[in-house]
């Protein structure tokens, strides 16, 4: 079993069509793979493919590489994936199956308060986010390098409880198609809008919250 570092937090219809969504994901990921599988959701909602047959070793590293993996035990100096829990003025604190704290030192994102980070690199509410486990823990190279190129490149709109697809269409509905270049997709229900030159990501913010309840970050250079 592969349990996925990404959470599935929201209630009801939301739920159901966010782990829809999270089956067709893990068939696109494995369905050439000589493997059967069952998506479940565990009671701290994080989503766990149970996977067995004849290529299951290999099915297992795909989710792992794709999703990040919640494990049991940690080792120093190896990296792990959790989710952006909660912060105060001490640090970040990330839940990787147990609240893993990172200190606002080991965070190095440049100067300001956790929660003044949190919000200039769109690091909305439940984002996956790589750590290195020891004494103490801190945010990955890769984190960094991937936070730092955020702010580098086109503006963003990050927004969490959607999925990729709803996010999309939210941008569709509010008449904004063709001032963003894609949705990336952060974790189950945290996606990335990518905005085309021009377009302002605070005005692009405004204009699509009033469709989504969720939390909106906007990245700019």
């Amino acid at each position: 079993m592969v349990v996925l570092a990404t959470k599935c937090y929201v209630e009801g219809d939301a739920r159901e069509r966010a782990l829809d969504g999270l089956r067709s994901l893990v068939e696109n990921a494995v369905g050439d793979l000589a493997v059967e599988y069952e998506v479940g959701l565990r009671h701290d909602d994080f989503p766990s493919v149970t996977v067995s047959g004849e290529d299951e070793t290999v099915a297992r590293n795909v989710l792992r590489e794709e999703w990040g993996a919640i494990t049991p035990e940690f080792e120093a100096g190896e990296v792990y994936t959790g989710t952006l829990e909660h912060w105060d003025d001490e640090g970040l604190v990330l839940d990787a199956g147990e609240e893993i704290r990172i200190p606002s030192d080991q965070l190095g994102l440049g100067p300001g308060t956790p929660d003044q980070v949190r919000t200039r690199y769109g690091l909305v509410q439940h984002l996956p986010m790589q750590f290195v486990y020891g004494d103490p823990n801190r945010l990955a190279d890769a984190e960094r390098d991937r936070l730092y190129e955020w702010s580098r490149g086109p503006g963003r709109v990050n927004v969490n409880s959607a999925t990729r697809g709803e996010t999309r269409a939210t941008v569709n509905r509010a008449g904004h198609a063709q001032d963003i270049i894609t949705v990336e997709r952060l974790g189950l229900l945290e996606q990335s809008i990518v905005c085309a030159e021009g377009t302002d990501p605070p005005g692009l913010l405004a204009s699509i919250g009033g469709y989504l309840p969720a939390e909106l970050l906007c990245v700019v250079e």
